[in-house]
């Protein structure tokens, strides 16, 4: 699994100009499944992403949690993470998860964030053509990818 993590003063997500989706202070995460990918990754993937340090603390250093400052979580499927472009003008996407695996992945990593304590985890609408906004916060962008956890 990979993920990009923003974190953002707020993010919103929208289906045909109708909000699905909406969260304020903590991150918005574009996560991207592979074929191999199972509970196991989300569970890594989950507790990284809920307990890595990038939120400023009162002397304004990266020391917290979204776990420590009650941070919510835009959670949006993102296939195009696993893209190769190497080779030619349009991207390979044949390393990205069908979609019969890659939803419930997904909804498994939004429940297993919930699960660890974050309260408020919003998700976009799977394999719909969303627009998301977001106000990115420092800006702070992460990525993360299992294979390298």
């Amino acid at each position: 699994m990979r993920a990009i993590l923003q974190r953002v003063r707020r993010g919103q997500v929208t289906v045909a100009a109708e909000t699905v989706g909406q969260i304020g202070p903590g991150f918005v995460i574009l996560l991207g499944v592979t074929h191999t990918d199972g509970p196991a990754e989300v569970q890594k993937l989950a507790e990284k992403t809920a307990h890595l340090r990038v939120f400023e603390d009162e002397q304004g250093k990266m020391n917290l949690s979204m776990l420590d400052t009650a941070g919510d979580a835009l959670v949006i499927s993102q296939f195009t993470l696993y893209a190769d472009a190497k080779k030619g003008r349009r991207p390979s996407l044949t390393q990205a998860a069908a979609p019969d695996i890659a939803e419930p992945l997904v909804a498994q990593f939004a429940a297993t964030l919930r699960r660890l304590g974050v309260k408020n985890v919003q998700t976009g609408s799977f394999g719909a053509h969303m627009v998301v906004s977001l106000e990115n916060d420092g800006p702070v962008t992460i990525i993360l990818d299992t294979a390298e956890l």
